[in-house]
């Protein structure tokens, strides 16, 4: 393309990686092979992203190892390809078993609809992704420089048109934008399925011999159920309605959460309104939103390289204008489509075929047994027993599809049995939260995400009914670091791990996801943050407006006087 490109002349070191990789081999095969190598080198952890895993540590042996004089314990993230969260009762189960088998134990839902296997070792790591790949799921590209999980409303409504289209979309621009290289049979699954080849005259048309800058995110969502949180996603498809049929999608670019402390010049944003496309156009308008990051991002400095910074310095104007260059049909500006409502699909719901979905609410999405609730059994039993679908929401739940209404108070009984709770014996507020995963596994985390929020939690709970606040719909995220992947900029509270028991504390976001939330107070120790807020929390329930949420109530407040409220100062960044 003609217009200057933003690729700086030195390049990030990954950029050399991905290179000289051969289409994403490396040397990971040799690697593997190896049985004196617990672990991967540099080149091929950057790799092996792209095959849909992460080489981790786990942190909470390593104090005890290192007295020991023992090295590092190395284990896997393994993470699924699941566009729109949907799977067969036989696939979920499959997961179910790899997990016993070969992980952790426990599956984790994540919050792109999708689940993730921890604690894989190293020699175990093949055999995990031949299973996977066995029950006809996959995880390529999971990770790395790539498009990832193409989310849409996982809410299974049979006779719904626009939810109907919209999966089939994901579905199409999952597939289209999947990458080509038989690199990833060649490593797991010994070229089967594909015709040979070292990669040396293979071709990605999409992506090129480097692929993207950085991650690549996108997400289907409707006006008045945004639980896709399409504001947050590198390029959301939001859904245009009339007469109850999809007429088309306002193409959304530049969202994104990921920041650095100390590095102003990194931040979070939400997604900006750039174009119109009918629904024929849906998949040409992601490639050409893909092919225009590929040309132009930033291959220099990976904390900003993602498509966001593209959008924040180019301005709306210009990106538009390049991106009319990449488009095969004329550019048409998005309709206006305010955001009204979110849905978390919890409870017992009919699918409009005569049967029924039941969602429900899974604590930061852990799947496990513990104590009394025998979470991960229970689920089995259900599924193997009833043979239900499952769909997996970007909240972190699951839901159970294509159940007789015969078959409910037997499925309610179960819950029972195994002491699953039904959403609607559970908080507002427990039900709206979320947590990254955090220490023991991410490398990245700085402090306790998904291990502490259950505790804050039980305690807030206690709290707000106390200040007959009890009902109140707020969304409260944490995560371990700034990289956001709990989503907690757009939140009425977030918390952002800082050092150790410290956190950011966020206020002035939504349910909606449609604001960006802002810094109440920084190094909060974790036993501070609910004191921290309770004067904020009086003051809302003495003054909110009819329909004010507490998010709400802060933004229209502001930042100094809510800052001034808690003793905070201004933050640096």
């Amino acid at each position: 393309m003609s217009s200057e490109s933003t690729t700086p002349t030195k390049l990030s070191p990954v950029e050399g990686i991905k290179e000289s990789s051969r289409f994403l081999r490396g040397t990971i095969a040799e690697e593997l092979a190896n049985p004196e190598l617990d672990h991967l080198s540099e080149e091929n952890k950057q790799l092996l992203k792209f095959h849909g895993s992460y080489q981790q540590e786990d942190r909470d042996a390593r104090k005890n190892r290192a007295k020991a004089g023992v090295g590092k314990h190395y284990m896997f993230m393994i993470r699924l390809k699941l566009p729109g969260g949907r799977m067969t009762a036989k696939q979920y189960l499959d997961m179910d078993r790899i997990a016993g088998e070969l992980a952790n134990g426990t599956l984790r839902l994540t919050t792109r609809q999708s689940i993730q296997l921890h604690g894989i070792l190293k020699a175990n790591l093949k055999p995990t992704i031949v299973g996977i790949n066995e029950t006809l799921l996959s995880t390529l590209g999971a990770c790395g420089d790539i498009n990832r999980n193409v989310m849409s409303c996982p809410a299974p409504f049979v006779n719904d048109p626009v939810r109907n289209q919209m999966n089939q979309l994901c579905d199409a621009i999952a597939e289209h934008l999947a990458p080509r290289t038989k690199g990833y049979f060649d490593v797991w699954l010994n070229g089967e399925h594909v015709a040979g080849g070292d990669g040396a005259e293979e071709f990605e048309p999409i992506y090129g011999k480097v692929f993207l800058p950085r991650k690549f995110k996108i997400g289907f969502s409707l006006p008045n159920d945004n639980c896709v949180d399409i504001y947050a996603q590198d390029l959301g498809f939001l859904a245009i309605v009339e007469d109850g049929k999809p007429i088309g999608y306002n193409v959304m670019v530049g969202g994104g959460f990921g920041r650095t402390v100390g590095k102003p010049e990194t931040f979070a944003v939400l997604s900006k309104g750039i174009c119109f496309a009918t629904p024929d156009q849906v998949v040409a308008a992601a490639e050409a939103v893909v092919k225009l990051y590929r040309d132009h991002g930033n291959r220099g400095d990976r904390k900003r390289a993602r498509i966001k910074y593209l959008v924040a310095d180019w301005g709306v104007e210009k990106f538009r204008e390049v991106l009319a260059g990449y488009l095969p049909f004329p550019l048409v500006l998005p309709k206006d489509a305010p955001i009204t409502g979110v849905d978390l699909h919890h409870g017992w719901q009919p699918q409009g075929d005569g049967k029924w979905f039941l969602g429900l609410s899974i604590q930061n999405g852990r799947i496990k047994d513990e104590d009394q609730m025998r979470l991960r059994s229970g689920l089995r039993d259900i599924v193997a027993t009833f043979q239900t679908d499952v769909r997996i929401t970007p909240q972190q739940d699951v839901l159970l599809c294509n159940i007789e209404t015969a078959n409910r108070a037997a499925i309610d009984s179960k819950l029972a049995e195994y002491g699953i709770p039904r959403p609607e014996t559970l908080s507002v507020l427990r039900k709206f939260s979320m947590a990254c995963p955090a220490i023991p596994t991410c490398s990245l985390a700085i402090s306790e995400s998904e291990r502490a929020l259950p505790a804050l939690i039980d305690t807030f709970e206690k709290e707000l009914a106390e200040m007959g606040l009890g009902d109140e719909a707020i969304s409260i995220r944490m995560t371990g670091c700034p990289n956001g992947c709990a989503r907690p900029y757009n939140s009425d509270i977030g918390l952002v791990g800082r050092s150790g028991e410290k956190y950011t504390v966020y206020v002035g976001g939504g349910t909606l996801g449609d604001r960006l939330n802002f810094i109440l107070k920084d190094l909060v120790l974790r036993d501070q943050i609910i004191p921290t807020l309770k004067p904020l929390l009086e003051r809302f329930k003495a003054e909110r407006q009819p329909g004010e949420g507490f998010g709400g109530f802060c933004a229209r407040l502001g930042m100094d006087t809510v800052r001034a409220m808690v003793g905070a100062e201004a933050p640096a960044h």
